[in-house]
């Protein structure tokens, strides 16, 4: 056979080869949903998120912004050691804490390093105060104000969030529409998922920094101001983490997100299939076994109506997607 004839085949056979080769469905689909639970051991996938979503709207829930890293708070001495059980959550550690159950929505904005921040921020002072004060701080506060944290909705550093805390304090503020506090959430959560009946999404700017409360708060701005006493990045090990979120309360942390994940319903989730989609901040609540297999429980911001009830479980000590690698939190001052 002549060389023609040989480069011909080649390219026949290349051509057969690759359009034997079936593309992956794309990560809303309900076939990309079936692949995942075909190869997911630890965990199931279902639908949270309506098909035609576009995917700028779900990259842009991904806030942690690319620079985060470089915004590092000093690491935390090691913790004197003591036995960590098995099993841990703060909801029932602490059962006086509202805050501890709560799931709140980021909306249409890259807030997750905020939202995070503040959740964890609310829960350790009422934690640290055995439930004697209650102070929700504002995600909005913190989003539209703090210009050393990155880029609002467009992404942030949650280190940098928690030194905004300590040197210039956070106001009060509750979910969006609730009125609670000095500046309440000003992005309305929108219909991202399944059989709901909020509005449609839009992409959201980041809102303007006010300093003033709303209208009908009885307390000034500047007197409403928390601050926290420290913060600080813990080491990345397990037994640390632990016995931070034992001593302390929740913890803000950051992953990455893969296109299966946003498909997540039950078990521990590990990665199987699909590309990244950008660094995600959540709240960590504590951990257990399901199964012999180890996991952090972890709390979202996209509502409680996706995932499980807004919650979800990732493997715990393989530093899972680099889930023990960004670990942050702070002590609150003495007195609100």
């Amino acid at each position: 056979m002549g060389s023609f004839n040989l480069l011909l085949v080649s390219i026949l056979i290349g051509c057969v080869t690759s359009a034997s080769v079936k593309p992956q469905p794309h990560f809303l689909s309900d076939e990309f949903i079936d692949l995942v639970n075909a190869k997911a051991k630890t965990w199931k996938a279902g639908r949270n998120f309506l098909e035609d979503v576009p995917v700028t709207y779900i990259r842009r829930l991904m806030g942690v912004h690319p620079q985060a890293i470089m915004y590092q708070l000093p690491v935390k001495e090691l913790h004197e050691k003591e036995p960590i059980p098995e099993e841990f959550d703060s909801r029932q550690q602490w059962p006086y804490c509202p805050t501890l159950r709560e799931i709140r929505d980021q909306g249409s904005c890259g807030s997750c390093w905020a939202f995070a921040a503040v959740e964890a921020m609310s829960d350790r002072v009422c934690i640290h105060s055995e439930g004697k004060v209650n102070f929700h701080f504002s995600s909005e506060n913190l989003v539209s104000c703090c210009s050393s944290c990155g880029f609002g909705c467009n992404g942030g550093f949650p280190g940098a969030a928690w030194e905004y805390w300590v040197e210039t304090g956070i106001v009060s503020g509750g979910p969006y529409g609730s009125h609670q506090g000095c500046q309440p959430y000003e992005i309305e959560p929108c219909e991202h998922h399944v059989n709901g009946s909020r509005g449609p999404c839009h992409e959201e700017r980041t809102p303007a920094c006010h300093t003033k409360c709303e209208t009908g708060y009885r307390r000034d701005y500047t007197k409403d101001l928390y601050h926290g006493q420290k913060s600080y990045t813990l080491m990345q090990d397990v037994e640390e983490i632990q016995l931070e979120i034992m001593k302390n309360g929740p913890v803000e942390a950051a992953f990455t997100v893969y296109e299966d994940f946003v498909q997540y319903k039950t078990g521990v989730y590990q990665h199987v299939s699909g590309s990244e989609l950008g660094g995600h901040a959540i709240k960590i609540i504590g951990w257990g076994v399901e199964e012999d297999v180890p996991y952090w429980l972890v709390a979202n911001s996209w509502n409680y109506d996706w995932g499980s009830q807004g919650l979800f479980k990732i493997l715990r000590g393989k530093n899972h997607c680099g889930i023990e690698e960004s670990v942050v939190a702070g002590i609150p001052a003495q007195s609100l």
